[in-house]
């Protein structure tokens, strides 16, 4: 059994963004990612599906072209295949992300 917290060790980078991976079993990937206020927008456009969950902090992303706004408690599921882009993240954001392959 593992126990671990999804707040501990939470500070964020210098800059860019701190990927964790928390849980990898079969084609499950689970992690946190903990958000610098200064990262540079990077495209995505990932072959697995991929549900987001903003545990703390406010984001804007580009999702397809369009504007997506998410707030903490706030999820949003990207399907394989989604262009997607973090435009602006607040300083401290803390994702968990779970990817199906």
């Amino acid at each position: 059994m593992q126990i671990g917290n999804l707040f501990a060790d939470a500070q964020a980078p210098g800059e860019g963004e701190r990927f964790e991976a928390l849980l990898t079993h079969r084609n499950l990937v689970v992690e946190r990612i903990v958000s610098s206020a200064r990262i540079q927008p990077t495209l995505y456009t990932q072959p697995q599906d991929e549900w987001v969950a903003l545990l703390q902090g406010e984001t804007e992303l580009d999702v397809a072209g369009a504007t997506v706004v998410l707030r903490a408690g706030d999820y949003l599921f990207l399907p394989a295949g989604t262009p997607h882009t973090v435009r602006r993240v607040a300083e401290g954001s803390l994702w968990l992300a779970v990817h199906l392959h």
